[in-house]
């Protein structure tokens, strides 16, 4: 048999072929997507539900909810030269980041503890960042418009190394202190605030380079 045999199976060029049909706007295809990548959508989202939210709601509660939410912003999506099971995925995150919202109130939380990685006061150049990095992450409708600020945040914490972006996900989704963090991802306190603070800085340059992010901000002035 050959070696790329996998790469020819039915399902396969079956998602290849509805990929091709969704970049050109085809909404039916969309649903055959999801449903074709059901059993992987649900097994990302069972993944990334904390033990705390899995008594709340299921794994299926979140793939509705996703369905319906992504066939209803169909229209307004390019997907152009974009990956829709990773769209999916992202999706998927924004709707177990609003699950815990709703059951936890994380915003609030987050809000009432620890102000910052770096501290408040003059010189705080992340505090910007850090703002707007919580609300985009318990905002996750807003992420939707690509002319909203919390998309391009959005985007640019999917570029970061998956361990970066589970340190700021814990820090600023579930308002953990970097000691928390730091048991979570088996670092030291000191090592966390490290990752914490290269994480800030790295978003925060690959925005100053996103043209489209720096023109909103400017005509939001």
């Amino acid at each position: 048999m050959p070696e790329n045999a996998d790469h020819q199976s039915p399902d396969h060029q079956d998602a290849n072929h509805l990929i091709e049909r969704i970049r050109q706007k085809d909404r039916d295809a969309l649903a055959e997507f999801i449903e074709l990548r059901r059993p992987q959508l649900l097994a990302f989202i069972d993944k990334r539900l904390s033990d705390r939210l899995r008594k709340k709601i299921e794994a299926s509660d979140i793939f509705q909810d996703l369905s319906m939410s992504c066939l209803g912003s169909f229209e307004s999506v390019d997907f152009e030269g974009r990956d829709p099971f990773r769209w999916l995925c992202q999706q998927a995150e924004r709707r177990i980041i609003d699950a815990h919202r709703h059951h936890f109130g994380a915003q609030k939380r987050a809000a009432n503890r620890e102000v910052g990685i770096h501290g408040a006061g003059p010189g705080n150049e992340g505090a910007g960042i850090e703002n707007d990095l919580a609300a985009s992450m318990t905002s996750p409708s807003a992420a939707f418009s690509r002319n909203q600020k919390e998309f391009f945040l959005a985007e640019a914490l999917e570029q970061l190394p998956d361990e970066a972006r589970e340190a700021l996900k814990l820090r600023y989704l579930q308002g953990m202190q970097s000691k928390e963090i730091a048991e979570q991802i088996g670092k030291s306190d000191a090592a966390t605030r490290v990752l914490l603070s290269r994480s800030l800085k790295r978003m925060q340059e690959m925005l100053s380079e996103n043209v489209a992010f720096q023109t909103l901000l400017a005509q939001n002035r």
